[in-house]
Protein backbone atom coordinates (compact mmCIF):
# COMPACT_ATOMS: atom_id res chain seq x y z
CA UNK A 1 0.00 0.00 0.00
CA UNK A 2 1.06 3.72 -0.52
CA UNK A 3 -0.71 7.11 1.09
CA UNK A 4 -1.34 9.78 -1.26
CA UNK A 5 -2.12 13.06 -0.10
CA UNK A 6 -4.93 15.59 -1.82
CA UNK A 7 -6.84 18.40 -1.17
CA UNK A 8 -9.23 16.72 1.71
CA UNK A 9 -6.73 14.88 3.39
CA UNK A 10 -4.61 11.40 3.06
CA UNK A 11 -5.68 8.47 1.10
CA UNK A 12 -4.66 4.86 1.20
CA UNK A 13 -4.30 2.91 -2.06
CA UNK A 14 -2.98 -0.29 -3.62
CA UNK A 15 0.66 0.84 -4.74
CA UNK A 16 0.03 -1.54 -7.72
CA UNK A 17 -1.93 0.88 -9.41
CA UNK A 18 -1.43 3.86 -11.31
CA UNK A 19 -4.03 5.99 -10.48
CA UNK A 20 -4.25 8.46 -7.23
CA UNK A 21 -5.80 9.89 -4.17
CA UNK A 22 -9.14 11.23 -6.52
CA UNK A 23 -9.62 8.37 -8.47
CA UNK A 24 -9.36 5.83 -5.07
CA UNK A 25 -11.99 8.23 -3.59
CA UNK A 26 -14.48 7.90 -6.68
CA UNK A 27 -14.06 4.09 -6.18
CA UNK A 28 -15.31 4.00 -2.40
CA UNK A 29 -17.71 7.29 -3.30
CA UNK A 30 -19.42 5.00 -6.53
CA UNK A 31 -19.94 1.63 -6.02
CA UNK A 32 -23.34 2.20 -8.48
CA UNK A 33 -22.71 -0.62 -11.17
CA UNK A 34 -19.25 -1.94 -12.05
CA UNK A 35 -19.99 -0.78 -15.48
CA UNK A 36 -17.21 1.49 -16.68
CA UNK A 37 -16.48 3.65 -19.79
CA UNK A 38 -15.57 1.93 -22.78
CA UNK A 39 -12.10 1.41 -23.93
CA UNK A 40 -12.68 3.76 -26.88
CA UNK A 41 -13.59 6.56 -24.38
CA UNK A 42 -10.23 5.92 -22.49
CA UNK A 43 -8.03 6.29 -25.85
CA UNK A 44 -9.95 9.49 -26.84
CA UNK A 45 -8.85 10.72 -23.07
CA UNK A 46 -5.18 9.68 -24.08
CA UNK A 47 -5.56 11.23 -27.09
CA UNK A 48 -6.35 14.54 -25.38
CA UNK A 49 -4.03 14.54 -23.04
CA UNK A 50 -1.74 13.63 -25.06
CA UNK A 51 -2.30 16.39 -27.60
CA UNK A 52 -2.30 19.24 -24.42
CA UNK A 53 1.31 18.00 -23.57
CA UNK A 54 2.63 18.32 -26.70
CA UNK A 55 0.44 22.03 -27.30
CA UNK A 56 1.92 22.94 -24.41
CA UNK A 57 5.32 21.60 -24.20
CA UNK A 58 5.63 23.69 -28.14
CA UNK A 59 4.52 26.80 -25.66
CA UNK A 60 7.61 26.67 -23.44
CA UNK A 61 5.39 25.71 -20.75
CA UNK A 62 6.74 22.06 -20.09
CA UNK A 63 9.99 21.14 -19.65
CA UNK A 64 10.91 18.74 -22.32
CA UNK A 65 12.24 15.60 -19.54
CA UNK A 66 8.45 15.90 -18.21
CA UNK A 67 7.03 16.44 -21.54
CA UNK A 68 8.47 13.17 -22.82
CA UNK A 69 7.38 11.21 -19.65
CA UNK A 70 3.76 12.48 -20.17
CA UNK A 71 3.96 12.02 -24.13
CA UNK A 72 4.91 8.24 -23.84
CA UNK A 73 2.75 7.42 -20.51
CA UNK A 74 -0.34 8.78 -22.75
CA UNK A 75 0.74 6.66 -25.97
CA UNK A 76 0.12 3.68 -23.43
CA UNK A 77 -3.01 4.83 -22.32
CA UNK A 78 -3.89 5.41 -25.99
CA UNK A 79 -2.57 1.84 -27.16
CA UNK A 80 -5.00 0.31 -23.83
CA UNK A 81 -1.81 -1.02 -21.77
CA UNK A 82 -2.94 0.47 -18.96
CA UNK A 83 -7.00 0.11 -19.02
CA UNK A 84 -7.62 -2.35 -16.03
CA UNK A 85 -6.44 0.99 -14.07
CA UNK A 86 -9.48 3.49 -15.49
CA UNK A 87 -11.79 1.81 -12.03
CA UNK A 88 -14.37 4.87 -12.06
CA UNK A 89 -18.06 3.79 -12.18
CA UNK A 90 -20.10 5.45 -14.76
CA UNK A 91 -22.67 7.11 -12.31
CA UNK A 92 -19.76 9.10 -10.59
CA UNK A 93 -19.27 13.09 -9.68
CA UNK A 94 -20.89 14.95 -12.29
CA UNK A 95 -19.41 16.41 -15.49
CA UNK A 96 -16.65 13.66 -15.37
CA UNK A 97 -13.89 15.28 -12.96
CA UNK A 98 -13.49 11.75 -10.88
CA UNK A 99 -13.13 10.36 -15.04
CA UNK A 100 -10.60 12.86 -16.50
CA UNK A 101 -8.92 12.79 -12.80
CA UNK A 102 -8.33 8.79 -13.28
CA UNK A 103 -6.81 9.89 -16.94
CA UNK A 104 -4.27 12.50 -15.16
CA UNK A 105 -3.58 10.30 -12.26
CA UNK A 106 -2.42 7.40 -14.07
CA UNK A 107 -0.42 9.47 -16.70
CA UNK A 108 1.46 11.28 -14.05
CA UNK A 109 2.23 8.07 -12.23
CA UNK A 110 3.38 6.30 -15.28
CA UNK A 111 5.48 9.20 -16.10
CA UNK A 112 7.13 9.71 -12.93
CA UNK A 113 7.94 5.77 -13.09
CA UNK A 114 9.62 7.17 -16.62
CA UNK A 115 11.42 9.57 -14.90
CA UNK A 116 12.86 6.95 -11.51
CA UNK A 117 10.30 7.87 -9.12
CA UNK A 118 7.88 6.44 -7.33
CA UNK A 119 4.82 6.49 -7.75
CA UNK A 120 2.49 9.60 -5.73
CA UNK A 121 6.05 11.54 -5.80
CA UNK A 122 4.14 14.29 -7.72
CA UNK A 123 7.07 16.50 -7.37
CA UNK A 124 8.27 15.02 -10.44
CA UNK A 125 5.22 14.87 -12.42
CA UNK A 126 2.01 16.45 -10.81
CA UNK A 127 -1.82 14.89 -12.19
CA UNK A 128 -3.35 18.70 -12.40
CA UNK A 129 -0.54 21.17 -12.68
CA UNK A 130 0.89 19.08 -15.53
CA UNK A 131 -0.77 16.32 -17.09
CA UNK A 132 -3.80 18.41 -16.55
CA UNK A 133 -2.29 22.15 -17.35
CA UNK A 134 -4.81 24.49 -19.57
CA UNK A 135 -7.32 22.06 -19.45
CA UNK A 136 -10.86 21.63 -17.32
CA UNK A 137 -13.28 18.58 -16.75
CA UNK A 138 -15.73 20.43 -18.20
CA UNK A 139 -13.73 20.48 -21.95
CA UNK A 140 -11.59 17.17 -21.85
CA UNK A 141 -15.21 14.90 -21.34
CA UNK A 142 -17.19 16.02 -23.80
CA UNK A 143 -13.94 16.49 -26.17
CA UNK A 144 -13.13 12.77 -25.52
CA UNK A 145 -16.76 12.07 -25.82
CA UNK A 146 -17.05 13.65 -29.60
CA UNK A 147 -13.30 12.09 -30.32
CA UNK A 148 -14.41 8.47 -29.22
CA UNK A 149 -17.76 8.64 -30.55
CA UNK A 150 -16.49 9.80 -34.61
CA UNK A 151 -13.92 6.83 -34.45
CA UNK A 152 -16.52 4.44 -33.72
CA UNK A 153 -18.83 5.27 -35.88
CA UNK A 154 -16.62 5.51 -38.54
CA UNK A 155 -14.49 2.40 -37.86
CA UNK A 156 -17.08 -0.21 -36.73
CA UNK A 157 -21.08 1.58 -37.19
CA UNK A 158 -20.61 2.67 -40.79
CA UNK A 159 -18.60 0.05 -42.06
CA UNK A 160 -21.47 -2.54 -40.66
CA UNK A 161 -24.46 -0.52 -41.91
CA UNK A 162 -23.09 -0.10 -45.63
CA UNK A 163 -22.51 -4.60 -45.12
CA UNK A 164 -26.18 -4.88 -44.12
CA UNK A 165 -26.62 -2.44 -47.31
CA UNK A 166 -25.18 -4.75 -49.73
CA UNK A 167 -26.59 -7.48 -48.34
CA UNK A 168 -30.17 -5.92 -48.95
CA UNK A 169 -29.03 -4.99 -52.36
CA UNK A 170 -28.29 -8.64 -53.52
CA UNK A 171 -31.48 -10.13 -52.12
CA UNK A 172 -33.00 -7.27 -53.98
CA UNK A 173 -31.37 -8.29 -57.06
CA UNK A 174 -31.62 -12.00 -56.51
CA UNK A 175 -35.53 -11.79 -56.02
CA UNK A 176 -36.49 -9.61 -58.28
CA UNK A 177 -38.60 -11.89 -59.97
CA UNK A 178 -40.73 -13.67 -57.81
CA UNK A 179 -44.35 -11.95 -57.32
CA UNK A 180 -45.99 -11.63 -54.46
CA UNK A 181 -48.84 -10.06 -52.50
CA UNK A 182 -48.29 -6.88 -50.96
CA UNK A 183 -49.65 -6.52 -47.56
CA UNK A 184 -51.00 -2.64 -45.94
CA UNK A 185 -53.13 -2.71 -42.78
CA UNK A 186 -51.86 -6.38 -42.44
CA UNK A 187 -54.49 -6.95 -45.51
CA UNK A 188 -53.97 -7.76 -48.92
CA UNK A 189 -52.94 -5.31 -51.09
CA UNK A 190 -51.73 -5.13 -54.52
CA UNK A 191 -49.31 -7.23 -55.99
CA UNK A 192 -45.24 -6.42 -55.50
CA UNK A 193 -41.93 -8.18 -56.45
CA UNK A 194 -40.16 -9.42 -53.15
CA UNK A 195 -37.06 -7.68 -54.93
CA UNK A 196 -39.35 -4.15 -54.55
CA UNK A 197 -39.64 -5.16 -50.98
CA UNK A 198 -36.09 -5.77 -50.32
CA UNK A 199 -35.02 -2.85 -52.18
CA UNK A 200 -36.80 -0.95 -49.75
CA UNK A 201 -35.01 -1.99 -46.93
CA UNK A 202 -31.97 -1.28 -48.48
CA UNK A 203 -33.30 2.11 -49.32
CA UNK A 204 -33.90 2.53 -45.28
CA UNK A 205 -30.88 1.71 -44.40
CA UNK A 206 -28.90 3.96 -46.70
CA UNK A 207 -31.09 6.93 -45.77
CA UNK A 208 -30.20 5.98 -42.06
CA UNK A 209 -26.12 5.79 -43.00
CA UNK A 210 -26.35 9.31 -44.67
CA UNK A 211 -27.94 10.86 -41.60
CA UNK A 212 -25.19 9.43 -39.03
CA UNK A 213 -23.13 10.51 -41.23
CA UNK A 214 -24.30 14.28 -41.18
CA UNK A 215 -24.76 13.68 -37.34
CA UNK A 216 -21.09 12.92 -37.10
CA UNK A 217 -19.95 16.23 -38.56
CA UNK A 218 -21.06 17.87 -35.28
CA UNK A 219 -18.76 15.35 -33.08
CA UNK A 220 -16.47 17.84 -35.26
CA UNK A 221 -16.13 20.69 -32.96
CA UNK A 222 -14.49 20.43 -29.95
CA UNK A 223 -14.91 22.46 -26.71
CA UNK A 224 -10.93 21.64 -26.14
CA UNK A 225 -9.10 25.70 -25.12
CA UNK A 226 -12.34 26.53 -23.25
CA UNK A 227 -11.24 25.36 -19.66
CA UNK A 228 -13.33 25.29 -17.28
CA UNK A 229 -16.19 27.79 -18.78
CA UNK A 230 -14.92 28.63 -22.50
CA UNK A 231 -12.52 31.49 -21.20
CA UNK A 232 -9.69 29.92 -21.43
CA UNK A 233 -8.71 30.62 -17.91
CA UNK A 234 -4.85 29.67 -17.29
CA UNK A 235 -4.57 28.89 -20.65
CA UNK A 236 -1.59 30.32 -23.08
CA UNK A 237 -3.45 32.26 -25.74
CA UNK A 238 -2.05 29.94 -28.08
CA UNK A 239 -3.01 26.69 -26.44
CA UNK A 240 -6.62 26.04 -28.01
CA UNK A 241 -5.12 26.43 -32.01
CA UNK A 242 -2.12 24.71 -31.04
CA UNK A 243 -4.33 21.42 -29.01
CA UNK A 244 -6.57 21.11 -32.04
CA UNK A 245 -3.87 21.04 -34.16
CA UNK A 246 -2.04 18.47 -32.19
CA UNK A 247 -5.56 16.22 -32.02
CA UNK A 248 -6.00 16.13 -36.22
CA UNK A 249 -2.42 15.18 -36.28
CA UNK A 250 -2.41 12.17 -33.87
CA UNK A 251 -6.14 10.74 -34.78
CA UNK A 252 -6.18 12.17 -38.89
CA UNK A 253 -9.12 13.64 -38.50
CA UNK A 254 -10.30 16.87 -39.26
CA UNK A 255 -11.25 18.36 -35.93
CA UNK A 256 -12.03 22.42 -35.18
CA UNK A 257 -12.55 24.44 -32.15
CA UNK A 258 -16.37 25.02 -31.24
CA UNK A 259 -17.65 28.32 -32.79
CA UNK A 260 -18.41 29.28 -29.74
CA UNK A 261 -16.41 27.71 -26.42
CA UNK A 262 -18.82 29.13 -23.81
CA UNK A 263 -22.05 27.10 -25.86
CA UNK A 264 -19.81 24.32 -26.69
CA UNK A 265 -19.09 23.66 -22.63
CA UNK A 266 -22.92 24.44 -22.04
CA UNK A 267 -24.24 22.01 -23.73
CA UNK A 268 -23.62 18.44 -25.31
CA UNK A 269 -25.81 18.90 -28.54
CA UNK A 270 -23.64 16.80 -30.94
CA UNK A 271 -24.20 13.92 -28.66
CA UNK A 272 -27.61 14.70 -28.63
CA UNK A 273 -27.69 14.89 -32.46
CA UNK A 274 -25.55 11.55 -32.71
CA UNK A 275 -27.91 9.40 -30.50
CA UNK A 276 -31.01 11.06 -32.50
CA UNK A 277 -29.57 9.46 -35.80
CA UNK A 278 -29.03 5.82 -33.68
CA UNK A 279 -32.20 5.95 -32.80
CA UNK A 280 -33.35 6.49 -36.40
CA UNK A 281 -31.23 3.74 -36.77
CA UNK A 282 -32.67 1.68 -34.17
CA UNK A 283 -36.48 2.27 -35.44
CA UNK A 284 -35.45 1.24 -38.95
CA UNK A 285 -33.80 -1.85 -38.18
CA UNK A 286 -37.21 -3.13 -35.92
CA UNK A 287 -39.65 -2.47 -38.96
CA UNK A 288 -36.50 -4.71 -41.04
CA UNK A 289 -36.59 -7.53 -38.27
CA UNK A 290 -40.31 -7.68 -37.47
CA UNK A 291 -40.78 -7.82 -41.40
CA UNK A 292 -38.02 -10.25 -41.62
CA UNK A 293 -40.12 -12.50 -38.67
CA UNK A 294 -43.20 -11.93 -40.37
CA UNK A 295 -42.44 -12.84 -43.91
CA UNK A 296 -40.56 -16.22 -42.41
CA UNK A 297 -43.43 -17.49 -40.06
CA UNK A 298 -44.63 -20.48 -40.45
CA UNK A 299 -43.44 -22.62 -41.79
CA UNK A 300 -46.59 -23.68 -42.62
CA UNK A 301 -49.49 -21.60 -40.75
CA UNK A 302 -47.71 -18.16 -41.47
CA UNK A 303 -46.41 -16.07 -44.22
CA UNK A 304 -43.68 -18.88 -45.00
CA UNK A 305 -42.94 -16.31 -47.99
CA UNK A 306 -38.61 -16.91 -47.11
CA UNK A 307 -37.04 -19.12 -45.25
CA UNK A 308 -33.69 -18.22 -42.80
CA UNK A 309 -30.68 -19.44 -42.31
CA UNK A 310 -31.40 -22.09 -39.34
CA UNK A 311 -28.60 -21.08 -36.72
CA UNK A 312 -29.73 -22.94 -33.16
CA UNK A 313 -32.61 -24.85 -31.91
CA UNK A 314 -35.82 -22.75 -30.97
CA UNK A 315 -37.42 -24.56 -28.58
CA UNK A 316 -36.37 -26.33 -25.02
CA UNK A 317 -39.80 -28.29 -25.42
CA UNK A 318 -40.86 -28.31 -29.17
CA UNK A 319 -38.42 -30.65 -31.05
CA UNK A 320 -37.34 -29.40 -34.66
CA UNK A 321 -38.84 -26.02 -33.99
CA UNK A 322 -36.58 -23.06 -35.24
CA UNK A 323 -36.79 -19.17 -34.57
CA UNK A 324 -36.22 -16.26 -36.79
CA UNK A 325 -33.53 -15.55 -33.54
CA UNK A 326 -31.24 -13.09 -35.53
CA UNK A 327 -34.10 -10.61 -36.11
CA UNK A 328 -35.32 -11.32 -32.59
CA UNK A 329 -32.02 -10.34 -31.12
CA UNK A 330 -31.69 -7.36 -33.16
CA UNK A 331 -35.04 -6.21 -32.00
CA UNK A 332 -33.44 -6.33 -28.78
CA UNK A 333 -30.45 -4.46 -29.56
CA UNK A 334 -32.77 -1.96 -31.07
CA UNK A 335 -34.76 -1.69 -28.21
CA UNK A 336 -31.89 -0.73 -25.95
CA UNK A 337 -30.62 2.12 -28.58
CA UNK A 338 -34.14 3.49 -28.14
CA UNK A 339 -33.67 3.80 -24.22
CA UNK A 340 -30.22 4.93 -24.40
CA UNK A 341 -31.51 7.59 -26.48
CA UNK A 342 -34.08 8.44 -23.83
CA UNK A 343 -31.43 8.54 -21.27
CA UNK A 344 -29.20 10.66 -23.71
CA UNK A 345 -32.06 13.20 -24.24
CA UNK A 346 -32.53 13.97 -20.30
CA UNK A 347 -29.08 13.78 -19.49
CA UNK A 348 -28.22 16.61 -22.37
CA UNK A 349 -31.26 18.74 -21.70
CA UNK A 350 -30.02 18.57 -18.01
CA UNK A 351 -27.49 21.49 -18.86
CA UNK A 352 -27.53 24.03 -16.22
CA UNK A 353 -25.87 27.86 -16.55
CA UNK A 354 -22.50 27.34 -17.73
CA UNK A 355 -22.19 23.22 -17.94
CA UNK A 356 -23.82 20.12 -18.38
CA UNK A 357 -22.98 17.49 -15.43
CA UNK A 358 -24.49 14.28 -16.92
CA UNK A 359 -21.47 13.97 -19.30
CA UNK A 360 -20.53 10.35 -18.41
CA UNK A 361 -24.08 9.09 -18.22
CA UNK A 362 -24.07 10.20 -21.94
CA UNK A 363 -21.05 9.33 -22.74
CA UNK A 364 -21.74 5.06 -21.65
CA UNK A 365 -25.43 5.35 -23.57
CA UNK A 366 -23.55 6.81 -26.48
CA UNK A 367 -21.16 4.53 -26.95
CA UNK A 368 -22.86 1.95 -25.72
CA UNK A 369 -25.55 2.18 -28.66
CA UNK A 370 -22.61 2.47 -31.22
CA UNK A 371 -20.98 -0.97 -29.91
CA UNK A 372 -24.19 -3.03 -29.53
CA UNK A 373 -25.81 -1.45 -33.12
CA UNK A 374 -22.15 -2.45 -34.76
CA UNK A 375 -22.07 -6.23 -33.17
CA UNK A 376 -25.79 -6.63 -34.19
CA UNK A 377 -25.97 -5.31 -37.39
CA UNK A 378 -22.68 -7.59 -38.30
CA UNK A 379 -24.27 -10.61 -36.96
CA UNK A 380 -28.01 -10.37 -38.52
CA UNK A 381 -26.27 -9.93 -42.14
CA UNK A 382 -23.79 -13.03 -41.69
CA UNK A 383 -26.55 -15.21 -40.09
CA UNK A 384 -29.26 -14.02 -41.28
CA UNK A 385 -29.66 -11.55 -44.43
CA UNK A 386 -27.19 -13.35 -46.50
CA UNK A 387 -28.82 -16.78 -46.41
CA UNK A 388 -32.42 -15.38 -46.77
CA UNK A 389 -34.23 -17.94 -49.55
CA UNK A 390 -37.43 -17.54 -50.89
CA UNK A 391 -40.07 -19.64 -51.75
CA UNK A 392 -41.41 -18.25 -54.80
CA UNK A 393 -44.13 -20.84 -55.51
CA UNK A 394 -45.88 -19.39 -52.50
CA UNK A 395 -45.20 -16.00 -53.11
CA UNK A 396 -46.60 -16.59 -56.71
CA UNK A 397 -49.75 -17.82 -54.90
CA UNK A 398 -50.50 -15.47 -52.93
CA UNK A 399 -50.05 -12.86 -55.88
CA UNK A 400 -53.09 -15.37 -57.61
CA UNK A 401 -54.63 -14.63 -54.64
CA UNK A 402 -54.94 -11.49 -53.05
CA UNK A 403 -58.17 -9.78 -53.57
CA UNK A 404 -56.74 -6.52 -53.91
CA UNK A 405 -56.15 -7.62 -57.91
CA UNK A 406 -59.37 -6.25 -58.16
CA UNK A 407 -57.55 -2.49 -57.94
CA UNK A 408 -56.72 -3.50 -62.13
CA UNK A 409 -59.97 -3.89 -62.57
CA UNK A 410 -60.65 0.10 -61.61
CA UNK A 411 -60.43 1.64 -64.88
CA UNK A 412 -62.29 -0.83 -66.87
CA UNK A 413 -65.58 -0.68 -64.86
CA UNK A 414 -64.89 1.09 -61.88
CA UNK A 415 -64.20 1.55 -57.77
CA UNK A 416 -67.99 0.45 -56.89
CA UNK A 417 -68.15 -2.65 -59.48
CA UNK A 418 -64.27 -3.90 -59.20
CA UNK A 419 -65.24 -3.84 -55.43
CA UNK A 420 -68.41 -5.92 -55.88
CA UNK A 421 -65.59 -8.79 -57.87
CA UNK A 422 -63.33 -8.91 -54.85
CA UNK A 423 -66.55 -9.59 -52.38
CA UNK A 424 -67.30 -12.53 -54.81
CA UNK A 425 -63.59 -13.76 -54.55
CA UNK A 426 -63.44 -13.59 -50.54
CA UNK A 427 -66.93 -15.25 -50.50
CA UNK A 428 -66.44 -18.05 -53.30
CA UNK A 429 -62.88 -18.72 -52.59
CA UNK A 430 -62.13 -18.33 -55.82
CA UNK A 431 -59.20 -15.94 -57.54
CA UNK A 432 -60.30 -12.00 -58.65
CA UNK A 433 -59.38 -13.50 -62.21
CA UNK A 434 -61.93 -15.83 -62.28
CA UNK A 435 -64.60 -13.68 -61.33
CA UNK A 436 -63.96 -11.66 -63.76
CA UNK A 437 -64.29 -14.34 -66.65
CA UNK A 438 -67.31 -15.76 -65.07
CA UNK A 439 -68.86 -12.44 -64.56
CA UNK A 440 -67.93 -11.57 -68.35
CA UNK A 441 -65.56 -8.50 -67.47
CA UNK A 442 -62.71 -9.81 -69.11
CA UNK A 443 -62.60 -12.92 -71.58
CA UNK A 444 -59.71 -15.07 -70.90
CA UNK A 445 -56.79 -13.74 -72.72
CA UNK A 446 -57.76 -10.11 -71.39
CA UNK A 447 -57.62 -11.46 -67.86
CA UNK A 448 -54.47 -12.72 -68.73
CA UNK A 449 -53.05 -9.95 -69.55
CA UNK A 450 -54.55 -7.01 -67.17
CA UNK A 451 -54.82 -9.32 -64.50
CA UNK A 452 -51.18 -10.49 -64.90
CA UNK A 453 -49.50 -10.32 -61.21
CA UNK A 454 -46.02 -9.65 -62.86
CA UNK A 455 -47.29 -6.38 -64.89
CA UNK A 456 -48.77 -4.92 -62.21
CA UNK A 457 -45.54 -4.56 -60.50
CA UNK A 458 -44.42 -2.01 -62.52
CA UNK A 459 -40.61 -1.57 -63.58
Amino acid sequence: MRIEKDTLGKVKLPDNVYYGAQTQRAVGNFPISGLRLPRQFIKAQGTVKLAAARANGSLGLLSKKILRAIEKASIEVINGTHDRHFVVDVYQAGAGTSQNMNANEVIANRAIEMLGGQKGDYKLVHPNDHVNMAQSTNDTIPSSIYISSFEAVRDDLIPALKTLRGALISKSGEFDKIVKAGRTHMQDAVPIRLGQEFSGYAESVNNDLLRLQNASKSLLNLPIGGNALGTGINAHPGFKNSIIKEIREITGINFKSCKNLFEGIQNIYPALELSAALRGIAVTLTKIANDIRLLSSGPRTGFAEIKLPAVQPGSSIMPGKVNPVMAEMLNMVCFQVMGNDTAVSYAAQASQLELNVMMPVIAHNLLFSIEILSNGINAFTKKCVTGIEADAAKCNDYAEATLAMATALNPLVGYTAAAEVSKQAYETGKTVRQIAVEDGILNREDASRILDPNKLTGK
